[in-house]
């Protein structure tokens, strides 16, 4: 039965939480950023800033739900809570604060936080496996 028991995974190293939670961040502000340009928007940076915060905060609520910071790089561990998070947790503050959610942006906003939290993490996992088949 020991089988069944299983270690909580450790504590990744500081310098890859910090980089994936600054990549989660650059690349909400991206999707923000390209949201608004895409719709001619005003105020570049305090838009953008605008448009991102739900989704931000959705993203941190991610982390800390999924404990991104044991396995930061993780598309299962880490990449699906923190999109989820920003999605759902980004449509639901848009919502309660009177910003606009329509089917189309919610479409739109899950396949593009989708590929930007989810993709360089495959990237990445990706990377790591050849790494190891070439090191063999």
């Amino acid at each position: 039965m020991s089988f069944m028991k299983t270690k909580p995974a450790p504590a990744a190293p500081g310098r890859a939480v910090a980089a994936a939670a600054v990549a989660d961040i650059v690349l909400i502000l991206v999707f923000a950023a390209i949201g608004r340009d895409a719709h001619h928007r005003e105020e570049p940076i305090l838009g953008v800033l605008l448009t991102a915060w739900p989704f931000l905060a959705g993203a941190a609520a991610g982390w800390v739900i999924g404990r991104a910071w044991r396995l930061p790089l993780s598309v299962l561990r880490a990449g699906v809570p923190v999109w989820l998070g920003s999605l759902v947790g980004g449509m639901l503050l848009r919502a309660v604060t009177g910003q606009s959610v329509v089917l189309p942006f919610i479409i739109v906003a899950t396949l593009a936080l989708a590929v930007f939290l989810l993709g360089y993490r495959f990237l990445l996992a990706g990377a790591a496996r050849l790494r190891r088949r070439q090191g063999r």
